[in-house]
Protein backbone atom coordinates (compact mmCIF):
# COMPACT_ATOMS: atom_id res chain seq x y z
CA UNK A 1 0.00 0.00 0.00
CA UNK A 2 2.72 2.88 1.10
CA UNK A 3 4.42 1.67 -2.82
CA UNK A 4 1.26 2.46 -4.77
CA UNK A 5 0.58 5.43 -2.77
CA UNK A 6 4.36 6.59 -3.38
CA UNK A 7 4.48 5.56 -7.07
CA UNK A 8 1.21 7.52 -7.36
CA UNK A 9 2.57 10.32 -5.82
CA UNK A 10 5.91 10.40 -8.20
CA UNK A 11 3.61 9.88 -11.11
CA UNK A 12 1.33 13.00 -10.10
CA UNK A 13 2.47 16.20 -12.04
CA UNK A 14 -0.47 18.57 -10.98
CA UNK A 15 0.63 22.00 -9.54
CA UNK A 16 4.21 21.49 -11.41
CA UNK A 17 3.48 24.33 -13.95
CA UNK A 18 2.96 26.54 -10.84
CA UNK A 19 5.49 25.80 -9.16
CA UNK A 20 7.96 26.39 -12.64
CA UNK A 21 6.08 29.77 -12.59
CA UNK A 22 7.32 30.64 -9.60
CA UNK A 23 10.82 29.49 -9.87
CA UNK A 24 10.69 31.45 -12.81
CA UNK A 25 9.06 34.54 -11.29
CA UNK A 26 11.68 34.29 -8.33
CA UNK A 27 14.79 34.05 -10.68
CA UNK A 28 13.45 37.16 -12.43
CA UNK A 29 12.97 38.63 -9.13
CA UNK A 30 16.41 38.13 -7.81
CA UNK A 31 17.84 39.32 -11.38
CA UNK A 32 16.06 42.94 -10.77
CA UNK A 33 17.50 43.28 -7.24
CA UNK A 34 20.92 42.47 -8.72
CA UNK A 35 20.63 44.90 -11.29
CA UNK A 36 19.40 47.65 -9.46
CA UNK A 37 21.76 47.27 -6.98
CA UNK A 38 24.62 47.11 -8.86
CA UNK A 39 23.15 50.07 -11.45
CA UNK A 40 22.01 52.43 -7.44
CA UNK A 41 25.44 54.25 -7.29
CA UNK A 42 25.26 55.71 -11.23
CA UNK A 43 21.66 56.59 -11.17
CA UNK A 44 22.04 58.11 -8.11
CA UNK A 45 24.85 60.01 -9.34
CA UNK A 46 22.58 60.94 -12.16
CA UNK A 47 19.54 61.85 -10.42
CA UNK A 48 22.09 64.60 -7.82
CA UNK A 49 23.12 66.04 -11.31
CA UNK A 50 19.53 66.28 -12.79
CA UNK A 51 18.47 67.99 -9.39
CA UNK A 52 21.59 69.99 -9.69
CA UNK A 53 20.57 70.95 -13.09
CA UNK A 54 17.63 72.02 -12.36
CA UNK A 55 18.48 73.96 -9.29
CA UNK A 56 20.56 76.38 -11.57
CA UNK A 57 18.02 76.52 -14.07
CA UNK A 58 15.40 77.43 -11.87
CA UNK A 59 17.05 80.14 -9.77
CA UNK A 60 18.35 77.50 -6.63
CA UNK A 61 15.38 75.73 -5.25
CA UNK A 62 12.39 76.63 -3.78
Amino acid sequence: MLVKTLHRLFKDESGATAIEYGLIAALVSVAAIGALTAMGGSLDTMFQAVSTALDTATGGGV
